[in-house]
């Protein structure tokens, strides 16, 4: 990514139990923040948590996002745009009734990605109901991976407005996504400006860090390219990465997240992925090499000095007490893993996540 190198996490505020940074350098049109929380943090570590709950682990972090900017004046006339199914998870509406911003409709698309051998081949439109609030901030919470979907829904969105001589204040995002959503994001705000020159622009928010998705099948040879998510190349909020090494397993998980409309609404089919991962994991152990494994998992080679690794983390900004702690928590983190083999891991995450949801193994 253009200059990503160049790019820090800068503290913004801490309220409530909700941490949030926006990034700073890069030059981009659009801004970018990533909010860490409590419960977003537990969603984000723990696949076992899946249905309602996966709403709710989100309201805390959106409602005092939503706060933030209605204090901040960069939304007053809201509009939700709702992207079938993902967006079911993203408590939006809930948040503004919270903070008391009006919701003065809610539109409906239902994009699909259409897959040919693990690989997105296309996107469909199956289900629209789009409504216009003229000068609006139109609102939307969605997973962002290839980012390819929601450029397809926000091209649909944007022509209809265009259509009916109407048009949009700015576009608030929330999601669980990757790297990929700034420059595709970048290159639609040129794209938009060119009919609507006051366009304000997206105000981007992600949860707990902006992650990468797998170029290819990963070290273990079973990562899906485009949709699975992991640290390398990307920026973690500091509280995110305290948690995650705080426990011995979730940094090996398949992705930050699994499918997140299945994790909501299709149960059966999340516990099938999950399993299917770690059973796979746990056959392909001895031929995994675990170092490098876990130097793909955590972003860099080891060992690194403390320098390389603020650099690495895009941490300069952050406060030198919170980073030396970290870095040295890091350390720990890894040595503690000497003469952990992965057929271990694999075997104890199998049995913990059939214990938890025995009910939907079928």
């Amino acid at each position: 990514m253009d200059k990503w190198n160049e790019v820090v996490l800068v503290p913004e505020f801490s309220e409530q139990g909700v941490d949030c940074y926006r990034l700073e350098g890069g030059d981009y049109e659009n801004e970018y923040y990533v909010v860490s929380e409590a419960e977003t943090r537990k969603l984000l570590n723990t696949p076992e948590i899946v249905g309602y709950e996966v709403y709710h682990c989100l309201i805390t972090a959106t409602a005092q996002m939503m706060y933030y900017f209605k204090e901040k004046k960069k939304v007053t006339t809201a509009n939700i745009l709702s992207i079938l199914r993902g967006a079911l998870n993203y408590p939006l509406e809930e948040s503004c009734y919270r903070e008391h911003i009006r919701v003065h409709d809610i539109s409906f698309l239902s994009s699909e990605r259409v897959f040919d051998n693990d690989a997105i081949a296309g996107l469909e439109i199956k289900y629209s109901k789009l409504t216009m609030v003229p000068d609006s901030t139109l609102l939307i919470g969605d997973i962002i991976a290839s980012g390819e979907t929601l450029v397809h829904c926000l091209r649909y969105v944007t022509e209809f407005y265009r259509q009916n001589g109407a048009k949009l204040r700015n576009i608030i995002i929330f999601t669980i996504g990757g790297t990929k959503g700034i420059r595709i994001l970048e290159r639609l705000t040129e794209q938009i400006r060119e009919f609507w020159p006051d366009f304000e622009g997206f105000i981007v928010v992600y949860y707990e860090g902006i992650f990468s998705t797998y170029q290819d099948k990963g070290v273990s040879g079973i990562n899906v390219v485009d949709v699975d998510f992991y640290w390398k190349g990307g920026i973690v909020a500091p509280e995110f990465r305290r948690e995650t090494l705080s426990m011995r397993d979730p940094l090996f998980e398949k992705c930050i997240i699994y499918d997140g409309g299945a994790r909501r609404y299709e149960i059966h089919e999340h516990v099938r992925e999950v399993l299917e991962f770690w059973e796979g994991m746990l056959e392909r152990a001895d031929q995994i090499d675990f170092e490098e494994l876990l130097s793909k998992k955590l972003g860099y080679r080891t060992p690194v000095s403390y320098e390389e690794w603020l650099s690495l983390n895009h941490y300069q900004r952050l406060d030198p007490v919170q980073t030396r702690w970290l870095y040295r928590q890091e350390k720990g983190y890894i040595e503690s893993l000497r003469g952990t083999t992965l057929r271990e891991i694999a075997m104890q995450r199998i049995q913990e996540f059939k214990t938890a949801l025995r009910k939907y193994i079928i």
